[in-house]
């Protein structure tokens, strides 16, 4: 627990280093800022907040904390649903940092920006961002962790699309990994274990002309349309990204929405999107063709705010008959209208970078599966917190080992130790390394004796 002396000497020590305008403190319009996070379930709250404007900063209020004995967590879009930004007595909060400048096929990118922002700055210069599904999730963080899109099969993960990254480390120094290929590589699937990027590098792909869009399906023909989006996905081309939520829409109540996106050649791009809207009978479709900011813009209006949320991860290779028939009964024993199950496409591009690009872990074509529940402010959260329980608990058996390190919870320790297959050991040594006191804690990581304790198991 944190002294009062404790947290009086942090601010001594940030005022020393930093403008008075950029700490913040309990009761401060700002701090009421940096601390509401997507997730409202998240009750923990700093005692300071400072919002750095430069690399250099960032590492002078880590140095800062350290000194005073505070712990450090990073708050980058605020949408870990975990609420790993909100951790310790000190947030810095990297919303100062959101700069993007296109150069060429990159663009370089502050450590607060969200995906929404390098989208919008790549799109005058006729390119495209490996991004995932939420224009507002931070840019940095979405990539560190993994990072699934809807461009995935033809631009890979987020992730290898991080070409260098500027990093203030625990020791205070402020580092680029143009001088370290071993942090690059861990800061690529490995999360914001290693240190805090303040600015990054990253691929863009030129725009072909994307085509895509939302089906509606009603629930009736649930497993009839899933049987089928499951010989898509075992058929799909690269340019054919596919993504699904079994969810309940507004005034419609429960459906399928399949979102099908198309980044390959745009002359193939009718043939493909026509299997998809003869899945089953679309109750509505916003099918077409689209830009990268039209596309973000009509995921975005699907995105629930101000509601308190569980999720939890698994991984299938493939939809079989009895993981159809399992998630649709799950679905239908939902606890409330804002729970679902979504599914992710991994596919294509992403499974072709080697084990020494990136710390990411499951490279084999797969399905990501996210189960998410969400509840409004008062409602009872058991029903909920049982809801997804029961559902990862039920895919286990069917499930790949691990998970998406971006979903996972700390105490989730048999699926954090095989979420980084044959990386886990690697990365244990790169967290030993960059942070042997372990000053930062995003995505779960496995430690020696979580490795050692699940290679015993039977």
């Amino acid at each position: 627990m944190s002294s009062a002396h404790q947290i009086d000497e942090l601010d001594r020590r940030l005022n020393q280093c930093l403008r008075a305008e950029q700490l913040f403190r309990p009761g401060d319009q700002e701090y009421a800022a940096s601390t509401t996070l997507w997730n409202g379930a998240v009750a923990a709250r700093p005692a300071l907040v400072v919002r750095p404007r430069t690399g250099a900063e960032t590492a002078a209020a880590i140095t800062a904390a350290r000194a005073s004995g505070a712990g450090v967590s990073v708050r980058g879009g605020g949408h870990d649903w975990a609420g790993r930004a909100l951790r310790g007595e000190l947030v810095i909060d990297l919303g100062a940092l959101r700069d993007v400048r296109v150069e060429g096929d990159a663009a370089v990118v502050g450590g607060g920006s969200r995906a929404g922002d390098v989208i919008a700055a790549a799109a005058p210069h006729g390119m495209n961002v490996a991004a995932g599904t939420v224009s507002a999730v931070g840019m940095a963080g979405l990539s560190l962790g993994g990072g699934y899109g809807p461009l995935l099969g033809t631009a890979g993960l987020a992730a290898d699309n991080l070409l260098e990254a500027e990093v203030a480390l625990a020791d205070g120094r402020l580092v680029s990994t143009r001088d370290d290929p071993e942090l690059l590589w861990a800061l690529r699937g490995g999360g914001g274990n290693f240190g805090v990027v303040t600015s990054m590098r990253v691929r863009l792909h030129p725009d072909r002309g994307l085509a895509g869009g939302m089906v509606m399906f009603p629930w009736q023909e649930a497993r009839t349309v899933l049987s089928g989006f499951a010989e898509l996905l075992a058929e799909a081309p690269d340019g054919l990204t596919l993504l699904l939520e079994m969810t309940v829409a507004p005034g419609v109540g429960p459906a399928l929405v399949v979102v099908p996106v198309w980044s390959g050649d745009p002359r193939h791009a009718d043939a493909h999107l026509g299997r998809v809207l003869r899945l089953g009978t679309p109750a509505h479709s916003t099918v077409g063709r689209t830009t990268q900011e039209q596309l973000w813009g009509m995921f975005d209006q699907s995105v629930s705010n101000d509601m308190h949320w569980d999720l939890r991860t698994r991984d299938v290779a493939a939809l079989t008959p009895e993981v159809i028939d399992l998630l649709a009964g799950w679905a239908e024993a939902r606890p409330g209208p804002g729970a679902g199950i979504g599914l992710r496409q991994f596919h294509g591009a992403a499974t072709r970078q080697g084990a020494q690009d990136s710390a990411f872990g499951l490279r084999e074509p797969h399905v990501a599966i996210e189960i998410s529940a969400g509840r409004g402010p008062e409602e009872d959260p058991a029903p909920y917190t049982d809801w997804v329980d029961g559902v990862s608990n039920a895919l286990a058996p069917f499930a790949l080992p691990g998970g998406y390190p971006n979903f996972l919870l700390p105490d989730q320790e048999e699926q954090i130790a095989s979420a980084y297959g044959a990386h886990a050991e690697r990365l244990v040594e790169a967290k030993e390394f960059y942070d042997p006191e372990r000053v930062f804690t995003a995505t779960p990581l496995p430690d020696r004796d979580m490795l050692k304790t699940c290679a015993r198991k039977p």
